[in-house]
């Protein structure tokens, strides 16, 4: 996980976290367990904040493609997944080809399986 992005996630679950108790402590126990790194160091296979991911529900057998976006920038109807859902959660930090058991919101687990990452692309300066 990116550095910066690590404390501006803490940030937003300590915030949120009076919700949904269960659900905020299984995403900080996500950001406790991941390495920490600059995103230079981060292969372009691995989900990140804005990250465009596609991945398989195994048990809906439901391939879905999302943006993944913090809570302000999120319109699931336009693709934009906030990374304080479950499925966003459960997403960040996993390459291509791995998978997670994520519960949904319903306590319903569900087994992600990342199928393609693309990162976005960076600004071009022109000087």
């Amino acid at each position: 996980m990116i550095d910066s992005e690590a404390d501006a996630l803490t940030e937003l679950t300590l915030q949120q976290q009076r919700d949904s108790i269960e659900f905020y402590e299984l995403l900080l126990d996500e950001i406790d367990r991941a390495a920490i790194c600059e995103r230079a160091d981060i292969p372009p296979d691995v989900v990140t904040m804005g990250s465009h991911v596609t991945f398989l529900d195994e048990k809906s057998g439901t391939e879905r493609a999302v943006h993944l976006v913090y809570p302000g920038d999120a319109d699931i109807s336009a693709g934009r997944m906030s990374i304080l859902t479950p499925v966003g959660a459960g997403l960040i930090g996993l390459s291509v080809g791995q998978s997670i058991n994520w519960p949904d919101r319903g306590g319903a687990e569900h087994r992600l399986t990342i199928v393609a990452v693309k990162q976005p692309n960076p600004l071009v300066r022109k000087g």
